[in-house]
């Protein structure tokens, strides 16, 4: 198999051992903007309403502020919703993550993927 090298930068962002941002949670914000609630974001990637909720309680307690308000109950206004902080965290993320995809384009990367194998050697004596 011939597969051209490729580089693979995940940002995490840590607030003491737990991560604070990363591609996942990332990924969760958009899925609650969008849903406008924890258990349709899980639902619509695959996790379960506890796995959703612990990763933005998590969030919310890595940050100044929440980054996303919950209003419990089933009428006009419940659900879940980014804060303003929420909003911006997610937009700076974006972006980082978008400025760092360029790096694989930079001669550095291209020096490396140069000297680079398709696949690891069956031993270090082969």
């Amino acid at each position: 198999m011939n597969l051209k090298p490729q580089l693979k930068i995940k940002i995490q962002i840590h607030c003491g051992d737990e991560i604070a941002i990363g591609p996942g949670k990332a990924d969760l914000l958009d899925a609650i903007r969008e849903h406008g609630s924890i258990s349709a974001a899980g639902r619509a990637m695959n996790m379960s309403y506890r796995r959703a909720w612990l990763l933005v309680d998590a969030m919310n307690r890595c940050w100044d502020a929440p980054l996303v308000h919950t209003a419990p109950g089933r009428a006009k206004g419940s659900g879940a919703q980014l804060t303003q902080l929420g909003e911006q965290v997610l937009s700076h993320y974006r972006a980082l993550q978008q400025t760092l995809e360029h790096a694989a384009q930079s001669e550095h990367y291209t020096a490396l993927a140069q000297q680079l194998l398709p696949e690891p050697k069956i031993s270090q004596k082969a």
